[in-house]
């Protein structure tokens, strides 16, 4: 059985106070995104000395198979599911990784909802997103999948009516891997700045309900602030989708991913993202 985990953007990143979990309050606007990796589990059918049997192609995952959270999903079910049999797992990866766009959160939460599937587990949407919080803060997102507004540590969330399908989406990605512990780390070292205060939900639900043409500065990632700072390319790149006419621009997550959401007949130069790692998608 295939599966294609997508990514999400997000729109807007606001990082409060740390609590007693060792985690942040955020808030932000999580947004499905249609660039996919491939994912597939089968059932092993001759015996094996592994619960998991890894293959992968595409970009190469960097780590030991220990730490990859498509493994670290069935051996979350297998705990509590004794009888789990083994498999063979293949992933293709397209989304970049320590991109900011959730990839590697992504494929770990279509591994639990596709053995869910497969073995026929009967766990609910609510058991199968508590269990990929256990993955990873933004992995519950991936298996509601739809546009939300998230707070806490990014597990609460509440659907949004957020509708950008008459826009172009263009991401690019510099091919800098940003280390999401040490973003946090340097984004602390900002916090007696001029960094905005993190806004209420209702502050952000009605200003989703504004075109995104009137984002600019009212919509905000904490984590640009340090990541430019450290990375200036990066910052240049969200400068030029500006220039060539985005309603909206942003870096996604702790980046290095920006992106600019475009209307969808805006022309745009073809030498725009030359040399990176670029997508254009319709939403």
């Amino acid at each position: 059985m295939v599966v294609f985990p997508n990514c999400k953007i997000n729109l807007g990143l606001y990082i409060g106070d740390k609590r007693s979990d060792g985690f942040h309050n955020l808030a932000t606007i999580f947004y499905p995104v249609p660039l996919k990796d491939a994912l597939e589990i089968i059932r092993q059918t001759t015996p094996s000395a592994e619960d998991v049997q890894f293959t992968q192609s595409g970009q190469q995952i960097q780590g030991p198979l220990s730490a990859n959270l498509c493994v670290k999903a069935y051996e979350l079910l297998k705990k509590q599911y004794p009888h789990l049999p083994s498999i063979k797992m293949h992933l293709h990866k397209a989304i970049p990784m320590g991109a900011g766009l959730g990839g590697g959160s992504a494929d770990g939460a279509f591994t639990l909802q596709l053995l869910n599937q497969l073995f026929n587990l009967q766990l609910t949407t609510n058991q199968l997103a508590s269990l990929a919080l256990q993955l990873g803060s933004d992995c519950p997102f991936f298996i509601i999948n739809q546009p939300c507004l998230a707070t806490g540590r990014g597990e609460q969330m509440q659907p949004l009516q957020l509708d950008l399908s008459g826009y172009q989406l263009i991401i690019i990605n510099p091919g800098i891997h940003i280390n999401t512990g040490r973003a946090f780390a340097e984004l602390a070292q900002h916090t007696e700045r001029s960094l905005q205060a993190m806004p209420n939900t209702a502050t952000l639900k009605a200003l989703c309900t504004t075109p995104p043409n009137r984002w600019k500065n009212q919509l905000l990632n904490h984590f640009e602030l340090p990541v430019f700072e450290a990375y200036p390319p990066i910052e240049a790149l969200k400068n030029l989708l500006y220039q060539h006419g985005a309603d909206y621009a942003a870096m996604s997550g702790t980046g290095s991913t920006v992106f600019g959401l475009f209307k969808k007949h805006t022309n745009i130069p073809g030498g725009l993202t030359a040399g990176y790692y670029t997508h254009s998608l319709i939403l």
